[in-house]
């Protein structure tokens, strides 16, 4: 898969719609980088790798995570690079490292709430042998904030209100003006029955508009632009 260009510190290699894959970002500091995402697997991962190494790119140093959900971390297990993530998500992870991966689990998990029919059905498409799947915890767990010196660029990574997840990450570029959102202006479907929450929208809308963004990269679509994405979200706001 191509390492699509940003900047000529941001990367990106796009999403697959056929096991959920999500965009798997790369920044290029002069003394570290960083991959944003994990990706659902190891094979994501390696596809990663290799296209980065196609550009001449070193290994990640550090991979921020935006939050738990299975399609952004079970690449974690083939993850080189030290893993940074947010309390409740480093929390989350902890808890699924106990789950069981037979089809009686994951039918339990559905009719408990814990796991939803379409992560569901990607997970069996990706994991054809579910003993692969290894989940593992963060290296380093912050609670609301951190900054990371990559040298000549920095990334704010900053937890955030996200209409998607409660432990919705924003990773923010200020010398680039480019900010990684993964999924958290996305609608709730654990806990909203796919819905939008009309409070914690108004507060995402509102850390949009007043951070510094010109390119704004989501985990499932084309990269946009700070108008297209706040044009967008303030109609889904008028819906509620």
């Amino acid at each position: 898969m191509e390492l699509r260009q940003i900047s000529d510190r941001i990367y990106y290699i796009p999403s697959s719609s056929e096991t959920d894959r999500p965009v798997l970002g790369y920044i290029k500091g002069d003394k570290y980088s960083l991959m944003v995402d994990a990706g659902n697997s190891a094979k994501h991962v390696e596809i990663f790798q290799k296209a980065i190494e196609e550009h001449g790119f070193p290994t990640p140093d550090y991979v921020a995570i935006t939050h738990w959900h299975w399609d952004h971390t079970f690449g974690m297990c083939a993850i080189k690079g030290k893993v940074i993530a947010c309390k409740l998500t480093n929390q989350q992870l902890k808890k699924m490292m106990g789950w069981e991966w037979s089809d009686e689990a994951m039918q339990l998990r559905l009719q408990t709430g814990e796991d939803i029919e379409f992560c569901d059905r990607c997970i069996r498409l990706e994991y054809p042998d579910r003993n692969e799947i290894k989940i593992r915890s963060a290296d380093i767990e912050f609670d609301n904030y951190i900054l990371l010196d990559l040298g000549g660029v920095h990334c704010e990574i900053r937890k955030i209100i996200g209409t998607h997840s409660e432990d919705s990450v924003s990773i923010y570029i200020p010398e680039e003006k480019v900010m990684f959102i993964g999924d958290a202006d996305c609608e709730d479907h654990y806990n909203n029955n796919g819905n939008y929450d009309k409070t914690k929208l108004e507060g995402l809308i509102k850390y949009l508009e007043e951070t510094d963004f010109v390119q704004y990269i989501l985990g499932h679509d084309e990269p946009q632009s700070k108008d297209e994405v706040l044009k967008y979200l303030k109609n889904e706001l008028t819906k509620l």
